[in-house]
């Protein structure tokens, strides 16, 4: 048969099968390996999102992490969970689909611009967080790429689960430039440390967003961009120490990186406006930092969606 176009018009309406539930299509938000994720509302009138695959046993894979997720410690580790069917359309054959909680977001990238370098930092610490209750819970991100976060509200959300996997196990996805194993730095086992190094490389994507690739040479290629950029310059030792393995885990790593973000914060010299300002600024920032790893430190609230 032939591949199904999942490139749905705004305003198609998907009727469940089995539950009868309609969805109206607003627009394409991605598309992958294994599935299409739209936006659309409800009968309602609800946003919600929606993943259209051809693998019902792969999107129930996604579906059961969705749900675990929400339950996890006490702790919400993704969109709440909505529905899922099957729908066939004009085609012969249903197509399953799942539907989930939309959470509107922005870019790493474009939320960085004209922001201090602490925001690197910060944005490091959220993720960290959130792999603590991850690997407390058994698993690994795997795939973690900027493609695969957003900002919402000053906050990291992640958007596609497709690559987590059970500890122990191999890696199931990933993306060469966060793929410790494409860096010669690692093995691609699940375990902690292969999603502490995608931590550093996104990281390192915020100073290089066309990214770069590894060379001859892949070690001195990424200690060369490390050392070279401005960007990187406060969290220079912290990477390194990172790819050398000194961090247990991601509580370990997140302590360090919030100790660098606290001994930033710069004295203020009321005779110039100019640092004045900047020190307004930061502190802002700071703040945002400051009550985040508190809270981090006891119980996490922070929510994201996958």
């Amino acid at each position: 048969m032939k591949k199904p176009d999942f490139n749905l018009r705004p305003g198609t309406c998907l009727r469940g099968k089995w539950n009868g539930n309609a969805y109206t299509i607003i627009k394409v938000l991605g598309s992958g390996a294994c599935g299409t994720v739209f936006l659309c509302h409800s009968e309602q009138g609800d946003k919600y999102a929606l993943k259209l695959g051809t693998d019902s046993s792969r999107l129930m894979l996604e579906v059961n992490m969705l749900k675990k997720f929400g339950k996890v410690q006490g702790v919400k580790l993704g969109p709440s969970f909505v529905d899922v069917d099957d729908w066939s359309g004009k085609q012969p054959k249903a197509f399953p689909f799942y539907v989930m909680e939309y959470i509107e977001g922005q870019s790493l990238s474009s939320f960085l611009q004209g922001k201090t370098k602490d925001w690197i930092g910060i944005c490091a610490i959220q993720l960290l967080s959130q792999l603590e209750h991850l690997h407390k819970a058994g698993y690994v991100f795997g795939d973690l790429k900027t493609d695969n976060l957003l900002m919402s509200e000053s906050h990291v959300r992640w958007i596609d689960v497709g690559g987590v996997t059970m500890i122990g196990r191999a890696i199931k996805e990933y993306t060469e430039f966060y793929d410790r194993g494409y860096w010669g730095m690692g093995t691609r086992k699940a375990e902690p440390s292969y999603d502490l190094f995608s931590v550093t490389m996104i990281m390192l994507e915020m100073a290089y967003p066309k990214r770069f690739d590894k060379a001859g040479n892949p070690n001195k290629t990424l200690e060369s961009k490390l050392v070279s950029s401005s960007l990187l310059r406060p969290y220079q030792r912290f990477i390194m120490n990172c790819w050398n393995g000194k961090y247990r885990d991601a509580a370990d790593m997140k302590k360090a990186l919030s100790e660098i973000l606290m001994k930033r914060k710069k004295p203020v010299s009321l005779s110039r406006v100019q640092r004045k300002r900047e020190h307004e600024v930061e502190s802002k920032e700071l703040l945002v930092l400051s009550l985040g790893t508190t809270l981090l430190l006891g119980v996490s609230i922070i929510s994201f969606w996958i």
